[in-house]
C-alpha cells in the first residue's frame, strides 16, 4: 500500500513528459517557420541569380 501511495505522489515522470511535450511543440513550430522561410529565401536567391545573369539587379 505504501508503494502505491508513493507512486501516486511521484511527479518526476509527469514533469519529464511535460518537458518532452514542450520540446516537441517548439520543434514543430521551428520546422513550420523554417519551411515558410525556405521558400522566401529560395525566391530571393533566385532573383539575385537572375539579376546577375541578366545584369539587372532590382
Amino acid at each position: 500500500m505504501k508503494f502505491i501511495n508513493k507512486l501516486a505522489r511521484n511527479e518526476e515522470g509527469a514533469t519529464a513528459i511535460e518537458y518532452g511535450l514542450i520540446a516537441a511543440l517548439i520543434a514543430v513550430a521551428a520546422i513550420t517557420a523554417m519551411g515558410a522561410l525556405g521558400g522566401t529565401i529560395s525566391n530571393t536567391f533566385g532573383d539575385v541569380e537572375e539579376g546577375m545573369r541578366t545584369g539587372t539587379v532590382s
